[in-house]
């Protein structure tokens, strides 16, 4: 018996959290298929570079509604890798801008085809379950209306 499946809503953050990682586990063999390094963590960083050029670390964080330091321990490691850069900002020398690099440029540009297909391939699967990603954007709109805590607060607060 799939223990998530039979708890239900108890287990939802669970079940996403599986979800996610089946995700990356298989994404990740996408990649190492095609003799690619790169970690899909790093997709919507590289990816809101892309779009929108040099960006903070924090203005990354908040368009992806991210946590600071999950952006800051990526930052690094696409540093590492060689595919982002940081450097101060002109106008403001305390902020550090991130940009892609020339490796990161043509890294970006050779993933093109292979997003493409991931994209089409995410879209088929959404189709499949009868379109979830609506249903994820109602219920993260749900927990901003009204967090989980709120809720919860209240059903102890009506037991006593």
């Amino acid at each position: 018996m799939d223990y998530s499946r039979a708890v239900g809503g108890a287990a939802l953050g669970a079940r996403l959290r599986r979800l996610s990682e089946r995700i990356d586990r298989e994404t990740a063999q996408i990649y190492a298929s095609q003799d690619v390094h790169f970690e899909q963590r790093w997709f919507g960083i590289l990816n809101q570079i892309v779009l929108n050029g040099a960006m903070t670390v924090g203005e990354i964080a908040d368009a992806l509604c991210v946590t600071h330091v999950s952006v800051s321990q990526a930052r690094r490691a696409l540093e590492a890798a060689g595919l982002v850069q940081a450097r101060s900002d002109e106008a403001d020398a305390r902020r550090r801008l991130l940009s892609l690099t020339a490796q990161g440029d043509l890294l970006v540009a050779s993933l093109a085809p292979l997003w493409k297909a991931l994209n089409e391939s995410a879209e088929e699967l959404d189709a499949e379950a009868g379109h979830l990603v609506p249903l994820l954007d109602r219920l993260e709109d749900a927990l901003d209306g009204r967090p989980l805590a709120a809720r919860v607060a209240a059903r102890i607060d009506l037991a006593n």
